[in-house]
């Protein structure tokens, strides 16, 4: 059964918020009066109601306000230290500095990004360049002597509306891309979307696909709808468009979703950001962080 945001959170505000309250009372001096311990507990009883009941009113009031707008983003990314991408002459200065094409131009209400994902030993390094809405949250990858985890994700997280970079590394580098047939697209995609694991979505399907080429390079971009599966047993529907190229040693993807309800809206914004996708491997060796572990 499909349900709004309202009733998501609705059904996730605490059940105990119905419960009767239940208190114990000390014992009180033999020369208290029976009839007054009964009167004095049950007026003190009624105002711990009436207290608990205008918390756990303020708490509902405040769960359904954050839970609806949170919406399903909290279902799909975590909150890592935020980023800023940066005005086009700085970025296009990083792009030029190593070398890469830079950005023309910028949307009206966007802003460019470029980030090196693969600075840490576990990953070969990549640049990332994308636009996307100057009001939206930048997260990157965090990093550790261990090396490298998490992603480069930008949203509007509360709203649901985010674009996230994939690196599909199982089959490496893949040749004529935009050769590859439309379940070759699904596969890649489906991984995208279910890195929490497979059980959290349904009814994947790629909608429409078409090859670009950008500086040289194949990208093709997708048209997908599927449904996100909650913890509590509800289906969202999702709405995105994506963008598929490979360079280096792996399948790169940024994909960009939205809720159907929001689709309408926000569909012109996402095209735009998978359109402005751009991922470059060669030239990156320098961006390695390295660790003195004798230090």
């Amino acid at each position: 059964m499909k349900f709004s945001l309202i009733q998501i959170a609705l059904c996730s505000t605490s059940v105990g918020a119905f419960a009767p309250i239940i208190s114990s009372s000390s014992s009180s001096s033999s020369s208290s009066s029976p009839l007054r311990k009964i009167s004095t507990e049950t007026e003190l009883s009624m105002v711990a109601v009436e207290n608990n009941n205008d918390d756990r009113r303020s708490f509902f009031n405040k769960v359904v306000g954050s839970v609806a707008i949170a919406g399903v983003s909290l279902l799909e990314s975590p909150f890592p230290a935020n980023a800023i991408g940066g005005g086009l002459k700085k970025v296009n200065a990083k792009l030029a500095s190593y070398g890469l094409p830079t950005i023309d131009k910028v949307a009206d209400g966007f802003t460019p990004l470029a980030e090196v994902w693969g600075r840490g030993k576990n990953r070969d390094p990549l640049m990332i360049s994308f636009t996307h809405p100057s009001d939206w949250v930048v997260t990157l990858p965090s990093q550790d002597v261990n090396g490298e985890d998490g992603t480069i994700q930008a949203g509007e997280y509360a709203k649901g509306d985010t674009a996230t970079l994939f690196v599909y590394q199982e089959e490496g580098k893949i040749d004529g891309i935009n050769d590859q047939p439309k379940s070759f697209f699904e596969k890649v995609l489906i991984k995208s979307i279910s890195q929490k694991g497979n059980n959290v979505y349904q009814n994947f399907k790629i909608t429409k696909i078409v090859p670009k080429t950008e500086n040289g390079q194949d990208y093709m971009v997708c048209d997908f709808k599927y449904e996100l599966l909650t913890g509590a047993g509800f289906e969202v529907d999702r709405i995105g468009v994506a963008s598929v190229t490979s360079t280096g040693t792996a399948v790169e993807v940024l994909w960009t979703a939205s809720t159907r309800q929001r689709y309408k809206k926000t569909e012109q914004a996402l095209r735009e950001i998978a359109g402005s996708f751009r991922c470059y491997s060669e030239g990156l060796g320098m961006t390695k962080i390295e660790y003195d572990l004798d230090a």
